[in-house]
């Protein structure tokens, strides 16, 4: 098993710290949590809109009347309907950070481009000129989003590095001095994306929105929303934790867009009234397999806490409770340890893949309702996470979970438990050894004092 680990190691660390500090991934996952708040906020409108509790919704329709929920989907609309937007703006920032160039100036070369290429409809019969639709500003343009905001900050930081840029006298104003300097490259960038425009036009596609979701998106978010995927993804998470790694951190600078974009198609089905979609989503992950975090560790929590013999692994269980119910766990991962643990790394291992095959079997045998695309925080606790975006039944899966979780870790957990009580007494025997030395050395100090 050593020698395994010192062989997975070796292979996975370098490729998992290139991956760690990949500009672009580092930038996708920088500008999701950045954009996450109001993600979050627009799930909470559309979960009170959807609110799966019967009195709830008599109640609202008799009140309001029949065009209730659309209280709550207006503000759905301006956050998650609208994610690439800000996902764009993220990514011009950061990007433009990276790269210590003007950020405001990337930000509005980022958003402009994405702008240039989407595809705007007349609605000359609603005497409203042109618009653009949210599907276009929503997931199924994110993937366009993240592609032309790194193009376009690469464009300025060429022309940049050409000293393509308008230099003013030192006595200009600093704030008109960068307008003037950022002039040159945003120009570029509207220019060549105006040109993709035009060249996309051209084709059968219509647009490069049309090309990216049928040639890229489409093929991802179907190969992502699989249960295979799901399962190699977990396993390159857990083995990049048993070396100490984030694997939740980078895995998701992957996964990210594809399970938001999952997720967002669930709750565009939901407010149309529509069959949900699909199983595997962000929610799916955050709550029906991540059970107190990575590894699935609830249950292993509880055994800590309920029941461990040595003290420093009940004092651990004390310790990682409250966290652990908000499904933060690192205390137990670096604690335990996990890391470099052979006893440890099989459950840790083996617990989110039981995990994720429980819940997608459950789904999609209709034993528990697919999630809802609400977007609810990872830290919610689990049984009222599994409530919130599966109603009942996703509750009772949670809880069901959480034995599993403690059942998987039941026989690893008592192996490394009675290794620790083990020392513990050792270290008790060797304690009470150099007592006695000392106890002895003092009274044959005082006996030759005595003498």
């Amino acid at each position: 098993m050593d020698k395994l680990l010192q062989i997975l190691e070796e292979k996975m660390t370098p490729i998992a710290v290139k991956l760690e500090q990949n500009r672009y991934l580092s930038a996708v996952k920088n500008s999701f949590m950045a954009a996450m708040p109001l993600l979050i906020i627009g799930s909470f409108f559309i979960l009170l809109a959807y609110l799966p509790i019967n009195a709830y919704t008599e109640f609202m329709l008799n009140t309001f009347g029949a065009d209730w929920q659309r209280m709550f989907t207006i503000p759905n609309n301006i956050s998650m309907s609208m994610m690439t937007v800000y996902v764009v703006v993220g990514m011009g920032n950061e990007l433009s950070q990276s790269y210590n160039l003007d950020r405001m100036a990337g930000i509005f070369a980022a958003l402009a481009s994405f702008f240039v290429v989407t595809p705007m409809h007349a609605f000359a019969e609603e005497g409203l000129g042109i618009g653009i639709p949210l599907g276009n500003l929503g997931a199924a343009g994110l993937f366009v989003g993240i592609l032309i905001s790194i193009i376009s900050i690469e464009i300025i930081r060429f022309t940049d590095k050409m000293g393509w840029t308008i230099k003013m006298p030192d006595s200009v104003p600093q704030n008109v001095s960068k307008s003037f300097s950022a002039l040159i490259p945003v120009a570029l960038v509207i220019i060549f994306f105006n040109f993709v425009r035009i060249g996309f036009e051209q084709t059968s596609y219509g647009d490069v929105q049309t090309f990216i979701f049928n040639n890229l998106q489409t093929p991802l978010t179907a190969l992502g929303s699989t249960l295979p995927a799901t399962i190699v993804v977990l396993i390159i998470e857990g083995i990049l934790w048993s070396f100490g790694l984030h694997g939740a951190n980078i895995v998701g600078s992957v996964m990210s867009p594809i399970w938001l974009t999952l997720t967002a198609d669930n709750a565009t089905a939901l407010a149309a009234g529509d069959v949900l979609p699909n199983i595997v989503t962000s929610q799916f992950y955050n709550n029906f397999i991540k059970i107190g975090g990575s590894g699935a560790t609830f249950g292993l929590c509880l055994l800590l806490l309920f029941a461990a013999k040595s003290k420093q692994f009940k004092a651990l269980g004390k310790l990682s409770i409250g966290p652990e119910i908000f499904t933060i766990n690192e205390s137990i991962i670096f604690g335990m340890p996990i890391v470099l643990n052979p006893i440890m790394i099989v459950p840790f291992l083996l617990a989110p893949l039981v995990m994720a095959i429980v819940a997608y079997f459950s789904m999609s045998t209709g034993l528990v309702p697919l999630t809802n695309g609400v977007n609810i925080p990872w830290t919610t606790p689990p049984v009222i996470a599994g409530f919130l975006v599966s109603g009942w039944r996703g509750a009772v899966l949670n809880i069901v979970q959480i034995g599993l979780s403690a059942a998987i870790y039941f026989p690893f957990f008592k192996v490394a438990d009675n290794l620790a009580v083990k020392e513990e007494l050792e270290n008790e025997s060797e304690i009470q050894s150099f007592e006695s030395i000392d106890y002895y050395r003092l009274v044959y100090n005082e006996n030759i004092i005595s003498y």
